[in-house]
């Protein structure tokens, strides 16, 4: 492992768990959209991780090789609408029913703490690298 390794490593989650902090933002934000330009509901968004291998030779793990993550992917939901009986909602198909994204915002919210509290324990592993590396150069002096 490279002495800069470990804040790279920790960069990358902090990144993916952003991007994943922002994903759940949008859903949340169109949990009650009934209409996008693409024409439907708004679709929910998931974020998939990858798992990354650093230092590796010809693309092959060795003794010395640490993994990271990173976004794979930005998908949408398969999840089907949820159909609400509204009349005189502008989106109302012939039957009166409107299509609302199948999104439960309760555990949006609970996706949402956990992607906060891994990127805040990222930060943790930050701060820990930088502070072990200031000791050694303090002592190095």
């Amino acid at each position: 492992m490279g002495m800069f390794d470990g804040y790279e490593i920790s960069g990358d989650a902090m990144s993916a768990q952003r991007t994943r902090i922002n994903t759940i933002s949008s859903n949340v934000a169109n949990a009650k959209t009934t209409m996008t330009p693409d024409g439907g509901p708004y679709k929910k968004k998931e974020v998939v991780f990858e798992e990354v291998l650093k230092n590796t030779q010809n693309g092959k793990a060795n003794n010395s090789s640490v993994s990271s993550v990173k976004v794979k992917d930005i998908v949408n939901s398969n999840n089907q609408p949820v159909y609400k009986y509204e009349p005189n909602h502008p989106h109302a198909n012939k039957d009166g029913y409107v299509a609302y994204p199948n999104i439960n915002e309760v555990e949006e919210m609970t996706n949402m703490m956990e992607a906060m509290r891994a990127y805040q324990a990222n930060v943790t592993v930050f701060q820990g690298q930088k502070n072990v590396d200031s000791s050694t150069i303090d002592i190095l002096k």
